[in-house]
């Protein structure tokens, strides 16, 4: 496995090369009078969750449409980074310019309207910033937190009528670089936020349209010498969505000295609330893993170490050890192979690639290496990190095979290779082309194609690889022998029925993630920046704490009801928490979505029972490894003839 190690290493080291540049986070110098490019992106809605391009919407479009290169991870989430005719000048201020007059057709205002009752936003982005409405939260009179929000509303609905934002103001704070004063270079800035304030106005034109020479046109509803202010609503009326209509899209550019610095411009999009609601998950999590390390220490240091004693001094006398109950009864059935060992092998395997994957993530995430101005860059992350963990995938479940005396060992890793993945990938597939037909930005088949190329290109022969070498290393020799005929399993009480004391064991690791798991769903699905590692990797410390305590737990008292079926039971005892995330996420769909529409439902569900499958294997992973390694402890430490 050295040598494994030591290929695995070296694919970690050019990932972290390849994350260590980010684009959009090297600062860009802006001359006064330089244009600052203004990048589109899609439209978004947490009532839907189908995103669209943004030239899908009837609005102004450019002659020529440049596609920005998207890497793999912003594909898979739908973004689409299109030019725009907004012209933003550094440090030159606008107002009134028109962008384009649209004459809208039946068609294009039933669009509209659709937009605005499924609640969509516009994204755009400026200098890799994403475009934000403030907001004040006014909930705490004397602690007024101002926050951000991704995009600005297409539109509103009054008094069952609709109304366009066709009016944007936008903000453009910047903050100047140092200079020397003997310096002869132009002094240069830097954009440090990106604000849009959006307005419904409907523009009353002077004289005749010009269609050729758009900053001709004078309207009456704004002037260039002046922008359009928050709380003049009075002023004008709002721009009506009416199927042939005219509609006339305008913007103001205005430009704000900032003293925040270039490299704390994203600290108002990662503002996540009171801090201290992570720390109390963080104490609630704690408090769990006390109360298992309780038990565990209790069980370990004077339950077991009473049992080895007493079991030792009987050891000598046969019919007396013969009266004796509890887990050492069982120690010739206690090693016996499990029911279907190559189907645990391979959930064994995948679950140490997911874990392997979900570690190295964060720590990349905890160092700051995944930037949120690296758009996709944790997704990225995680898709190539998944991919290179393919050899430990095949060592473990090579290995564990081998011990559980299996005898399919290509069958076993061509599982490993394509179980997991292969379910993943599927029902992927099939949410993608709901989102097809759907008309929806979709993933196209030359990403589909790409990611296909890491799997069987690069996951694959990796996998391959692992088990050839688990193969070759000898089986784990157990510390006890197993009896060729089965020991016979008495009545279990009710409440250590499989099923029961499975789904009660799920219930702890849950409970230490549950507060953490609200925020990680809110970024998922109400778009909302999530980017606190640091109390992330805290969790996942407690949470393999409590996988592997909870297990221990209820192993122990297994064997000291003679029950040696252990193996599966070690395994779904900590997975089961994955129940308790699916069956949440359905409290989370019916409390804070709004979703009504069957596809978006469908795809909420879709993704949820993916991030719950792979949660699944991973903490039956843990809590399996935790009570292998358990099980051989005590039983060496019995004298057995």
């Amino acid at each position: 496995m050295g040598k494994v190690a030591v290929v695995t290493f070296f694919f970690l080291l050019c990932v972290a090369s390849s994350l260590a540049y980010l684009p959009g986070v090297a600062p860009q110098d802006y001359e006064e009078g330089s244009e600052i490019k203004l990048t589109v992106n899609k439209l978004t809605s947490v009532k839907t969750q189908f995103p669209y391009e943004y030239y899908k919407a009837p609005y102004c479009r450019p002659d020529h449409v440049v596609e920005e290169q998207e890497n793999l991870a912003q594909v898979l989430v739908g973004d689409r980074l299109e030019s725009s005719d907004y012209q933003v000048l550094m440090g030159l201020p606008s107002a009134c310019n028109v962008l384009c007059k649209k004459t809208l057709d039946d068609g294009d205002a039933n669009k509209f309207r659709e937009l605005i009752d499924d609640e969509y936003r516009v994204n755009w982005l400026l200098d890799y910033l994403p475009a934000a409405t403030r907001v004040h939260d006014e909930a705490h009179p004397n602690n007024i937190i101002t926050y951000y929000e991704r995009g600005f509303l297409v539109g509103f609905k009054k008094n069952d009528k609709y109304y366009l934002n066709n009016h944007v103001k936008l903000i453009v704070k910047y903050h100047w670089n140092e200079q020397d004063p003997q310096a002869t270079e132009k002094r240069t800035a830097r954009i440090v936020g990106f604000e849009v304030e959006p307005f419904s106005v409907q523009h009353v034109i002077e004289g005749q349209w010009n269609e050729k020479q758009l900053e001709q046109n004078k309207l009456t509803t704004c002037k260039a010498a002046g922008s359009i202010a928050s709380g003049a609503e009075a002023l004008y009326q709002n721009q009506p969505v009416d199927a042939k209509g005219d509609v006339v899209f305008t913007y103001d550019v205005e430009f704000v000295e900032s003293p925040e610095k270039w490299a704390s411009r994203w600290d108002h999009y990662l503002l996540m609330g009171d801090n201290q609601i992570h720390w109390f998950s963080i104490i609630n999590s704690l408090m769990i893993v006390l109360f298992l390390t309780g038990m565990v220490a209790m069980i370990m240091l004077r339950t077991l170490h009473r049992d080895i004693r007493r079991y030792n001094e009987i050891a000598a006398n046969t019919e007396e050890a013969q009266e004796e109950t509890g887990w050492k009864l069982v120690h010739g059935d206690v090693f016996r192979p499990p029911v279907h060992p190559l189907l645990l092998s391979v959930y064994v395997g995948s679950g140490v690639q997911c874990f392997a994957m979900a570690v190295s993530t964060l720590f990349f995430a905890v160092l700051g290496f995944l930037s949120p101005a690296n758009r996709g860059g944790l997704l990225l992350a995680m898709l190539l990190l998944f991919v290179f963990m393919g050899v430990f995938a095949g060592y473990y479940s090579a290995r564990l095979y081998k011990t559980l005396k299996g005898d399919q060992w290509k069958r076993c890793t061509m599982m490993t290779a394509f179980g997991f993945p292969g379910v993943v990938f599927c029902i992927f597939f099939v949410l993608n082309g709901f989102s097809y037909f759907h008309q929806s930005t979709y993933v196209p088949f030359g990403s589909m194609f790409f990611l296909l190329v890491l799997w069987f290109g690069i996951s694959v022969p990796l996998v391959f690889l692992g088990s050839y070498f688990g193969y070759k290393k000898p089986e784990v020799k157990h510390p006890v022998r197993t009896n060729q005929i089965p020991r016979q399993i008495p009545e279990q009480a009710w409440y250590m029925k499989p099923i029961f004391s499975i789904l009660v064991g799920g219930i702890l690791p849950f409970g230490a993630v549950f507060i953490e798991l609200f925020f990680i769903m809110s970024s998922i699905w109400l778009h909302q920046f999530y980017y606190v590692f640091g109390f992330l990797f805290l969790v996942m410390i407690i949470l393999v704490i409590t996988c592997a305590e909870i297990s221990i737990v209820m192993c122990y008292f297994q064997l000291c009801s003679e029950d040696y079926h252990w193996w599966w039971r070690s395994y779904l005892t900590s997975g089961s928490s994955a129940v308790y995330l699916f069956a949440y996420s359905i409290l989370y769909f019916a409390t804070r979505l709004q979703i009504t529409k069957f596809l978006s439902a469908l795809m909420f569900f879709g993704y949820m029972f993916i991030i719950s499958y792979a949660f699944f294997i991973v903490t039956g992973t843990i809590g399996f490894f935790a009570c292998f390694v358990f099980v051989r402890q005590i039983y060496a430490y019995v004298k057995v003839d």
